[in-house]
């Protein structure tokens, strides 16, 4: 199985505001960088989106590091909470409604596709690819303002 290593990253100018998300895929030597973004977003669903985005320009099975400075992305995941948020028809133990379920779905159904896991790390402290999928979703959402 390849292994792949996927960078991602979601901003927003205001929350919810115009938002963007970025993506970089690296197998060996190659790599790819995709980016997007939505005029009416929150940061949470850009982050989300950058993860879906890049795990879907995958053409096989994989093995993918994601690296995220997104806390809820990596806990909403590794700590099993979405796939809770689901087998409860998406409502959080509190019994309110899991945000951004049609994204967590999307994500979930895609994670069992690869062999995915993640790492976090602190954004804005000079992680070489977390700069550049900043970069490129802040750049994102200034052309949408």
């Amino acid at each position: 199985m390849k292994k792949v290593e996927l960078f991602t990253d979601g901003a927003c100018s205001g929350n919810p505001g115009a938002g963007g998300w970025a993506a970089i895929l690296r197998y060996g030597t190659h790599e790819k960088e995709l980016c997007g973004g939505e005029k009416q977003t929150t940061n949470n669903r850009m982050e989300l989106t950058a993860v879906i985005e890049g795990l879907k320009a995958l053409n096989e099975r994989c093995e993918v590091l994601v690296t995220t400075d997104s806390q809820y992305v990596v806990n909403g995941i590794e700590k099993g909470w979405a796939a809770a948020w689901k087998k409860n028809g998406w409502r959080k133990a509190d019994k309110k409604p899991a945000l951004n379920a049609d994204l967590w779905d999307t994500l979930l159904n895609l994670t069992a596709l690869h062999a995915v896991s993640f790492h976090w790390v602190h954004g804005h402290q000079g992680h070489p690819e977390n700069e550049r999928c900043d970069a490129l979703a802040v750049a994102q959402y200034q052309q949408l303002i």
